[in-house]
């Protein structure tokens, strides 16, 4: 059974779309910690991170450097925080979190329930 993931690739659930190219999309959080946490993913469906080959590997890093420095030129924040957790869906993805204290990387706070409008307005200041 493909993952909700794959189903975003596939069109077959929307996102909010913030960069994409053949082979990885970034989109943000539907559920997010902080308004501009984003995912990062390949588009082919692998489970574990540290699985993908070498090149989508370090292909994905590069991809989500591009996303992360342009989060950090529309969201007010420190730093973007990267975390792989890799256990909630069975997808490797990278989450980007627009930080300004540590506790904004804290998976187990409550999380943001932000508007669809938001979510697209966000989306396309994003687009890149």
């Amino acid at each position: 059974m493909a993952s909700i993931f794959t189903r975003i690739v596939n069109g077959e659930i929307p996102c909010y779309k913030i960069a994409e190219d053949e082979r990885f999309l970034a989109f943000l959080d539907v559920n997010p910690l902080v308004k501009g946490h984003t995912l990062v993913i390949p588009k082919k469906e692998q489970d574990y991170l540290f699985d993908l080959e070498n090149d989508d590997f370090l292909d994905l890093q590069l991809f989500a450097k591009n996303v992360a420095v342009n989060l950090k030129a529309h969201i007010p924040c420190k730093r973007i925080g990267v975390a792989v957790i890799g256990l909630e869906v069975p997808h490797a993805h990278i989450h980007l979190i627009p930080i300004n204290s540590i506790d904004d990387m804290n998976f187990s706070r409550e999380k943001l329930k932000l508007a669809p409008d938001v979510l697209k307005e966000l989306a396309s200041k994003l687009a890149n």
